[in-house]
């Protein structure tokens, strides 16, 4: 892919960066923000983690090695960077990653950035019991509509076994809606 070694060149050159840094900007904030929100779900903290997620981004560039895409690498940072915001901000308060969850998923109905309606709130609440690898890769499909390859560079987890965890959580989500 030229085109990405060439931005990515940009992005290291000095004199290109501060350019190419606006452009990566502009192209992933809007689905970082997503990918991030899915995870943290409060709009004030995705806010938090997605300025993090860049300026990692902007700290680590000259250690990408280019074993993947861009994207992946950037959204492998949003990803540890949310896991890592809940486990500290549950740790904070002292309760667990997934008492945090839920809180955070029953205050969804009175954050104004939140659109959603019962329905959605109780996916959520289905979501939050499946085991963190299944909620990650059910996010990733699900909401972001993303395909298995770019799952699997990103989690570092083979096609097949995403695809096994995202059929056991699709099922697994099924039943806990049918129960409540």
């Amino acid at each position: 892919m030229p085109e990405e070694e060439e931005f990515i060149n940009q992005l290291l050159n000095p004199k290109t960066q501060n350019e190419a840094f606006k452009k990566l900007l502009l192209a992933y904030q809007k689905p970082l923000y997503n990918h991030i929100r899915n995870i943290v779900l409060n709009h004030d903290d995705t806010d938090d983690v997605l300025q993090n997620t860049f300026i990692k981004v902007f700290q680590h560039l000259k250690k990408f090695k280019r074993e993947s895409k861009l994207f992946s690498w950037i959204y492998r940072i949003a990803t540890n960077e949310a896991l890592s915001f809940i486990s500290q901000k549950a740790k904070k308060i002292g309760i667990s990653s997934e008492s945090l969850q839920n809180k955070t998923i029953d205050n969804l109905k009175s954050d104004p950035y939140f659109d959603g309606d019962e329905v959605q709130i109780k996916l959520h609440k289905a979501i939050a019991a499946l085991p963190k690898k299944q909620q990650l890769v059910f996010k990733m499909k699900y909401f972001e509509e993303l395909k298995y390859e770019q799952i699997s560079e990103i989690l570092g987890t083979s096609v097949g076994g995403l695809k096994a965890s995202y059929h056991h959580a699709v099922k697994k989500i099924e039943l806990l809606i049918m129960a409540n």
